[in-house]
């Protein structure tokens, strides 16, 4: 309307002017409700092409668009596994530091677990002293076997010297007795020998390795346990926080609450522009801003970053292939804005819904000494003309509270 309004001031006014003064005619008389398509033809046709130029022209160049907000992120407060609660530690509202505990969970399962795992543990333990008490029991029977073997070898070597002299003191059957006795010993040598390297083995390896394995049960227990108690990972702001004990906490279907971290975002806003502006809007670009939440104000702001894909075609497999005419809605180009002046948005609530405008910003191109004169002109233009969308926004800015109050009933 207020380009229509500002177009008919250099056409429909001029065309009347004329054939008022200039030809004489009078409205009521010569131009009246009947007559006035007619004679004010040529004003009414060049008002509205010029106002359709002049409307394609600002909202190409200095697109606009109501989708814009301030963002931030949550976290929920979930547990690792399921479980009922015992105990509740803060209440909803409340702001906890980095590593305050939220509430617990029934943790007599995981406290028999870690006592089991600790008897292993120990009983591990005892079995290394035993196993060193078999060994020192294996050495001592390496020691009882060689003294045996020695002896019997000592008889045999008696009972062959006499019967090499001739000697009916030793028979040959004692000298075989003595010889088999003398094998039988050397196994016992060998069994107690591999008695004692078991032992052995058994102190060096496989104690080591029970005792290991306990201790890592032991510690997946506790750690089991200790997920019994839930912890604020940052600092934040609980909220939707309805948590009591008895109730039953599933990190899948039940969460327990909200927690807004205090660097949550803020400081920035996120607006969702045209498809049709993707040449236009780029990271530096001017921008104006105006809040639901902060009204009778425009924020300056500049493009820090442009998402370089649009979500309205993104594809998740399932069980049916995707018909791009189901995608009803086109999607927007989804641009961060960063406010011109730091700290200038901070006192905004987060999560409030905005109007934002876009500036398209010729100075560059204007001070090129080789630009041509016709595009010289252009670009002053579409420079010029970005003072109908700022006059629009800060119309828009002054009518918000009237069109949320009074018109939207809220």
């Amino acid at each position: 309307m207020l380009e229509f309004f500002l177009c008919s001031l250099v056409t429909i006014l001029p065309d009347y002017l004329f054939r008022r003064f200039a030809q004489g005619k009078r409205i009521g008389i010569d131009i009246d409700m009947f007559t006035v398509w007619y004679e004010l033809r040529w004003g009414i046709t060049s008002c509205a092409i010029l106002a359709v130029s002049l409307i394609t022209t600002i909202f190409y160049y200095h697109p606009s668009t109501t989708n814009a907000g301030s963002m931030y992120r949550t976290l929920t407060i979930l547990s690792e596994g399921g479980g009922r609660v015992v105990e509740v530690f803060v209440e909803n509202g409340q702001v906890v530091e980095t590593g305050a505990p939220l509430f617990k969970l029934d943790d007599r399962e995981q406290l028999a677990n870690v006592e089991t795992a600790r008897n292993k543990v120990a009983e591990i333990e005892a079995a290394r002293e035993l196993a060193k008490a078999d060994l020192d029991g294996a050495i001592a029977l390496v020691d009882q076997a060689k003294a045996g073997y020695q002896q019997t070898l000592q008889e045999l070597e008696r009972a062959t010297t006499l019967t090499e002299l001739g000697s009916s003191a030793v028979s040959a059957r004692e000298k075989e007795r003595l010889e088999t006795m003398l094998v039988a010993r050397q196994g016992g040598i060998d069994a107690a020998e591999a008695n004692k390297t078991a032992k052995e083995i058994s102190i060096a390896v496989l104690l080591p390795a029970q005792s290991a394995t306990a201790q890592s049960s032991l510690d997946q227990a506790e750690t089991a346990l200790s997920k019994t108690v839930i912890y604020a990972g940052v600092k934040g702001r609980i909220e939707q926080f309805t948590l009591r004990p008895g109730d039953y906490v599933n990190p899948i279907l039940r969460p327990a609450g909200i927690l807004i971290p205090e660097d949550a975002g803020g400081g920035m806003i996120l607006a969702g522009f045209g498809q049709i502006t993707a040449q236009i809007v780029k990271p530096g670009t001017l921008a104006e801003v105006t809040c639901v939440s902060d009204p009778f104000k425009i924020h300056p702001m500049v493009v820090t970053a442009v998402q370089d894909v649009i979500p309205a075609g993104q594809i998740r497999p399932t069980d049916a292939l995707v018909d791009i005419q189901d995608r009803a809605r086109p999607g927007t180009l989804s641009t961060f804005l960063a406010p011109l002046y730091p700290g200038s948005i901070d006192h905004i609530p987060r999560g409030s819904k905005c109007i934002a405008n876009a500036y398209t910003n010729s100075h560059d191109k204007l001070a090129d000494p080789d630009i041509s004169t016709s595009e010289w002109l252009f670009l002053h233009m579409v420079d010029t003309v970005a003072i109908v969308h700022a006059l629009i926004l800060r119309i828009q800015a002054l009518l918000l509270p009237v069109q949320t109050l009074v018109f939207a009933g809220h």
